[in-house]
């Protein structure tokens, strides 16, 4: 299977699969890069703000930084002639700010949306704990309830 050059974008919540399949996309293209966008919250050092269901305007602030910087990375590459892969968790209000970040096309929009059973099951198997401030279905309701449903949704 041949896929065009772009950028693709990989969302979901924490255990839905994303840094997989994002790494196996990425893999595919001959030119092509996996931006974690995580990273950029890894990279505070001190100050970190994380977002919790009772998140403050702060970590919004500190969530659209994380954004805005992975996007640009993105275009970068992209523009430099590579196809570019980024995922992250990208929830809520706060998708359309991000989506519109991005001056590039094509930008490819895709959400994993496993069961909530298919999420708690890989989360006990995984190697790091994802789920401390969060449960798995009040992240899942915002998901369903909260995202545009744009782009290609896929039960992984």
């Amino acid at each position: 299977m041949t896929f065009e050059r772009g950028i693709y974008i990989i969302t979901g919540i924490m255990a839905s699969g994303k840094s997989t399949i994002a790494q196996m996309l990425a893999e595919q293209f001959e030119k092509g890069v996996h931006v974690r966008g995580d990273i950029f919250r890894k990279m505070i050092v001190k100050g970190n703000i994380d977002m919790t269901p009772d998140y403050s305007q702060s970590a919004v602030e500190q969530l659209k930084l994380r954004y805005k910087m992975a996007a640009k990375v993105a275009e970068m590459y992209y523009n430099a002639g590579f196809s570019v892969v980024i995922q992250d968790t990208y929830l809520g209000k706060e998708v359309i700010s991000f989506l519109n970040e991005f001056e590039s096309k094509p930008v490819y929009f895709i959400t994993l949306n496993p069961s909530v059973e298919s999420i708690i099951n890989r989360e006990q198997k995984r190697n790091k704990t994802g789920y401390t401030t969060w449960q798995v279905e009040p992240l899942y309701e915002v998901l369903i309830n909260e995202n545009p449903k744009i782009g290609l949704w896929i039960d992984s």
